[in-house]
């Protein structure tokens, strides 16, 4: 496994799962956790994002409560644990680390200094942040909850995002998510994508609500996102 320390802004440090492509310098992406840690699944994503052309960290955002945390999402005590860590987590903390984490990768030398983020659920909500409080070149969010709450930091947008919102997702009532398509419509920046008859989590390889159909087209979208916003 290799890992990438990253400097934290306010001291100390904190590290990250790193995947190489086979050629580089390449274009980079902070791969953003759920909240079950950096484990098994966010580091196949990092591979298979490395397998597309990119170099991909997925920085541990919950090193400040309990470093390495590696959870499945295959019993009840540890979803009881993620949620506490989700609970006890500082978001505003989260963010300046990831833009650490942003900071380290455009100074990498595997990398072109064209830095975008990707994230899942929570991650999904961080990367929105990261699209309206970073500098990242392009971002993609992968059923983020809570963005209705988040609506203000959209006047802060000025680089490419994109949203992938599961019209059934049991976080994100219909009410949040008609509030999200409605305050993004018309924004030539935001590309949002809502999949009809999906739940939460319906890009996580072995979750309860994998639809392989689903995350194909959202997988392919975020590629061709960022092949135009990162690779160009």
């Amino acid at each position: 496994m290799t890992q990438l320390q990253i400097a934290a802004a306010d001291g100390g440090s904190f590290s990250g799962y790193l995947a190489l492509p086979a050629k580089t310098p390449a274009p980079a992406l902070v791969v953003i956790q759920e909240i079950f840690g950096v484990n098994q699944g966010m580091r196949d994503l990092c591979d298979w994002f490395a397998a597309q052309g990119y170099v991909a960290v997925s920085p541990d955002i919950f090193w400040r409560i309990e470093p390495d945390v590696q959870l499945t999402d295959k019993t009840e005590a540890e979803w009881q644990k993620a949620f506490d860590l989700m609970n006890r987590f500082d978001q505003d903390q989260g963010v300046e680390d990831l833009k650490s984490t942003l900071s380290a990768l455009r100074e990498h030398d595997a990398t072109t200094g064209k830095v975008g983020s990707v994230g899942y659920c929570l991650g999904g909500r961080l990367a929105f942040l990261m699209g309206s409080r970073s500098d990242s070149d392009a971002n993609v969010s992968y059923y983020g909850v809570g963005l209705d709450g988040l609506l203000d930091e959209l006047r802060q947008i000025n680089k490419p995002l994109m949203l992938h919102i599961a019209s059934e997702d049991q976080f994100v009532p219909k009410e949040a998510q008609d509030k999200i398509t409605a305050a993004v419509a018309g924004n030539a920046l935001i590309a949002a994508h809502v999949y009809e008859g999906n739940d939460h989590a319906f890009a996580r390889v072995g979750g309860a609500h994998y639809d392989a159909a689903a995350a194909q087209t959202a997988n392919d979208r975020s590629l061709t996102f960022f092949g135009e916003h990162l690779k160009s």
